[in-house]
């Protein structure tokens, strides 16, 4: 391991052939890099990760070796993509700490569909005039437009917790809006634009004490952190694949055994079904009935295959790496009086930093570092309300991974000088 990183970066790098690449070539053609040029530093991990060679590989051999539907036929290949796709969810559910193993792990396309699953599932049934979701000022779309369209629906109240300053909740408001209306509390885990790394904890026992659900939505804390959703006490917890190594189409809601097994199904179809008459239906067992039609079986055993990588890295050395190189970009940009950085110091943040280059518009600071090389996000990242609050339209993304090295932000750092000059 080197010194200087919680975590081997050079071997884990060798297992990401991706990174190895050039760009700038002709788009018009994707696989076909005989025109490009420029090194590659990937710095949009927070959009999503890379994947290694393990989990590509997990994936060729279920194609190559036994590529067959699940729970619907007796033969050799069925009943191993069946046991292979069934252990996949109690992988994942230990990977989170759900003692329940499968059956409280529902696996889903992405965060955005486990949120919809439990809005339309849940919520359309419960929720109704005079009661109240709890949400954030910094959610993502995925969170605050899923519950806002279902509170239209119902007639039910949104409330937004503040975000101060600093980029914290203002948990004090917290407890005020909390209140014997609320039936849901739907936070983010990790901020996607602030980096800040909220009190999910806390902010379920205070659901709890009113008799409220709550909902972490860890897209940005899965990958990134050691997660355990019964230490939280999450009620629903949703992650994504592709954004811990993983392939993309596939995420995971996590729910306690016996709330899921009280909610109606969101989807209807095969897989799903226990039995059917012209006049009635009845449905499987957890987490089968919330899983219809052909599900994400390659998907799935790549999903498995992701996190066994992650805990062979260790999810302590992730966040530690993680947490290294963010303190390090959030002090290389803040040595630049012209550069404004959004959310919690640097060494209190998840592993991301948001910013703007005075007079430099976000989406034309991000071609400027596409020309060289540096990939990184620009818009408002799916925190549009949290933009207007901050004042700004878009801004830039910076985020990391254990791939990443320093020499990656100090290349960052160099091209926002570039584009510097040529906006001066």
């Amino acid at each position: 391991m080197q010194e200087s990183y919680p975590v081997d970066v050079d071997a884990i790098r060798a297992d990401f052939p991706i990174l190895q690449r050039k760009v700038g070539g002709d788009i018009s053609t994707p696989g076909e890099h005989d025109d490009d040029d420029t090194p590659l530093v990937y710095l949009d991990n927070a959009a999503t990760s890379h994947t290694p060679e393990q989990v590509v590989d997990a994936i060729v051999d279920y194609y190559h070796g036994y590529n067959s539907n699940v729970h619907r036929g007796i033969h050799h290949l069925s009943q191993e993509a069946s046991v292979a796709y069934e252990n996949a969810h109690d992988r994942v559910a230990e990977f989170i700490g759900a003692s329940g193993g499968r059956e409280e792990v529902v696996f889903t396309k992405n965060t955005t569909e486990s949120m919809n699953l439990v809005a339309y599932a849940w919520g359309l049934d419960e929720l109704g005039p005079g009661d109240s979701v709890v949400m954030t000022e910094m959610e993502h779309h995925a969170s605050l437009v899923t519950w806002q369209q279902i509170a239209k629906k119902t007639g039910a109240e949104v409330r937004y917790i503040r975000v101060d300053d600093d980029g914290r909740l203002d948990m004090e408001h917290a407890k005020e809006l909390i209140d014997d209306s609320t039936k849901m509390v739907s936070v983010v885990h990790v901020s996607n634009t602030l980096g800040t790394v909220n009190p999910v904890s806390e902010l379920a026992d205070m659901a709890h004490e009113v008799g409220a659900y709550a909902f972490v939505d860890g897209a940005q804390s899965v990958p990134t952190r050691p997660v355990d959703v019964e230490d939280i006490d999450a009620d629903f917890f949703a992650f994504s694949g592709h954004k811990m190594c993983g392939p993309t189409g596939i995420g995971a809601l996590y729910g306690k055994r016996d709330i899921l097994e009280e909610m109606q199904p969101y989807l209807y179809g095969g897989e799903m079904i226990r039995s059917v008459t012209y006049e009635d239906s009845t449905w499987e067992d957890l987490p089968w009935k919330f899983e219809a039609g052909t599900p994400p079986i390659a998907q799935g055993v790549g999903f498995a295959a992701a996190v066994d990588y992650l805990d062979d890295i260790g999810m302590e050395n992730v966040q530690a790496h993680e947490e290294l190189l963010a303190e390090y970009a959030y002090d290389r940009l803040g040595e630049f009086d012209d550069i404004e950085m959004y959310g919690p110091p640097g060494d209190d943040r998840g592993g991301l930093v948001a910013f703007n280059l005075d007079s430099v518009h976000a989406h034309d600071l991000s071609s400027i570092l596409n020309e060289q090389g540096v990939a990184i996000r620009a818009g408002d990242h799916c925190t549009q309300p949290l933009h207007d609050k901050l004042g700004v339209a878009a801004s830039t993304r910076a985020s990391f991974y254990i791939y990443n090295t320093r020499e990656e932000v100090d290349k960052l750092v160099d091209a926002i000088d570039t584009a510097r000059e040529l906006f001066a």
